[in-house]
């Protein structure tokens, strides 16, 4: 049986050939097939995943065998058909894509499709048409859990059975059923479907062994669920100080070496170590890296969310990396993740930055994973809801990252903009850079600010380069910021006598 290691590597192999194959079968207005030889012989593919990703306009591809997840992901408006069963996230963040899947597909099939058309033929499992926010999914077969859940827009049609919490959460959008239903969920109507409805679905179909009855029932959302309001992150770094480790201290005017590598290879260079959040993109003068959202300058990381993945194939061509926020995701299995990497990665190109974000609390599972799928930064999220103040968080992520990091960076998203001692006092407890959110004014001031700020704190302490700030370089103000964090209290010059018990 093959390794995940040499699962990937087939994948990215066959990805690495394919938009080559792709023009020259487009010239020739031919079908491309993957899992035959160029005799016609079958051969089929067995566990492959990621593959065909950003499928472009007017390509044609045929693929055989048992496949993995994100298959045909991301796509931009080509067919693809598939004789075979799919894994997870089968047409994720579709964008105009026609898929077909003539067998079974897994979990999440159609998860952020905005456009295009899916049909699976043999049923899905759970979580199918997840936040789907346009386009149509079709499904000849009985389908899992919380089929359409959180979707805003678009249709489902299932010709089968459903399983239980039908349309949880949705906010918008169809799904109809030619089959059994149990009771939806609060905030989901189920009602018939209009004569008028009926004509304009079976018309969109377009083919008659998928026609809608007219005894079929339709989900709509009955209202806008509530939001459940989660703790937020209350304390910030202000309870911790810089203290010199040493007696001496540099000139004011020294240079300080603040520059943070991300990646081994064509390292992406931070000049201080902070990635400000700039969801909406920056203007071209200001010549540093940012975590957008859309927009992307090529020295830029994109966030990918369940929001914006349909168009992510688009974005990725002219950014330096991206950033997975697993947070917005149903719960990625290992596979899943491989998925999702070979399908980006083989978009994004050879030299992006993969970055894995996820919330405080699940820190020792991100670091595992980031390092097990060789991520550039795992990046904890600290207002994810728990509550967990700063302080507490350091020695969370600095216990975790000592035992399950080896050739990846650790991160911290901050929920404020970030001061020169905030950076400084991250990277004295060992986190390699902050994420943090932009000021709405000049940006560009703002980091010139705290780069000189950064470069004082260091000829302060009498360190020429943030490598050599270390946990002796600071101190608690309070007892109580001392007992979460276990650094020394300020006058008393050791930590809490709690932190010494087994």
């Amino acid at each position: 049986m093959a390794s995940d290691d040499e699962v990937v590597a087939r994948s990215v192999n066959i990805n690495s050939r394919l938009p080559m194959q792709l023009e020259k079968a487009l010239e020739r207005n031919i079908v491309l097939r993957i899992g035959w030889t160029t005799q016609g012989e079958p051969v089929p593919k067995d566990g492959e995943l990621g593959l065909c990703p950003n499928l472009p306009e007017g390509s044609k591809v045929r693929s055989l065998g048992n496949l993995g997840s994100f298959t045909a992901a991301f796509g931009n408006g080509g067919t693809y058909t598939h004789q075979g069963n799919v894994g997870d996230f089968l047409g994720a963040g579709n964008n105009g894509n026609i898929i077909t899947c003539e067998r079974n597909a897994g979990d999440c099939a159609g998860f952020a499709q905005n456009n295009g058309r899916i049909t699976v033929l043999d049923g899905v499992g759970n979580d199918a048409g997840a936040k789907m926010s346009g386009g149509l999914l079709i499904v000849r077969g009985d389908a899992g859990i919380r089929i359409g859940g959180g979707m805003t827009g678009g249709d489902i049609v299932v010709h089968g059975d459903v399983g239980g919490d039908p349309g949880a959460g949705m906010k918008g959008g169809r799904i109809i059923i030619n089959g059994r239903c149990p009771t939806p969920p609060p905030g989901v109507q189920m009602r018939a479907l209009e004569k008028s409805e009926l004509t304009k679905i079976n018309k969109k179909l377009g083919e008659n062994d998928l026609e809608i009855p007219a005894d079929a029932v339709c989900l709509v959302a009955d209202k806008n669920p509530s939001q459940g309001i989660m703790a937020s992150c209350q304390e910030d770094l202000s309870g911790i100080s810089l203290i010199p480790a040493s007696e001496t201290h540099n000139p004011s005017y020294s240079t300080c070496d603040t520059v943070r590598l991300i990646g081994e290879t064509d390292s992406l260079a931070l000049p201080i170590p902070l990635l400000p959040y700039v969801p909406m993109g920056v203007e071209d003068d200001l010549f540093y890296p940012c975590l957008v959202k859309e927009n992307p300058r090529d020295c830029d990381i994109v966030l990918i969310d369940s929001n914006n993945m349909h168009a992510a194939a688009a974005m990725l061509q002219k950014a330096a990396g991206y950033a997975i926020d697993l947070d917005s995701m149903p719960y990625l299995k290992s596979e899943s993740i491989d998925g999702i990497s070979v399908a980006l990665g083989c978009i994004a190109g050879p030299n992006s930055k993969m970055l894995m974000i996820k919330g405080i609390g699940h820190t020792n599972q991100l670091h595992l994973q980031s390092n097990h799928h060789n991520a550039s930064a795992a990046v904890s999220v600290l207002d994810d809801g728990s509550g967990i103040s700063a302080a507490a968080s350091l020695p969370m992520i600095g216990r975790s990252a000592s035992i399950n990091l080896t050739h990846c960076l650790n991160s911290m998203w901050l929920p404020w903009s970030a001061s020169s001692e905030d950076l400084a006092i991250l990277c004295a407890s060992g986190i390699s850079f902050a994420v943090c959110p932009a000021p709405d004014e000049n940006i560009g001031a703002w980091l010139e600010q705290v780069s000189a700020g950064l470069s004082a704190h260091l000829n302060r302490l009498g360190i020429a380069s943030i490598d050599s700030l270390e946990k002796a370089n600071l101190r608690a103000f309070d007892q109580d910021t001392a007992a979460v964090s276990g650094l020394r209290l300020a006058g008393y010059d050791r930590p809490m006598p709690h932190w010494f018990a087994r």
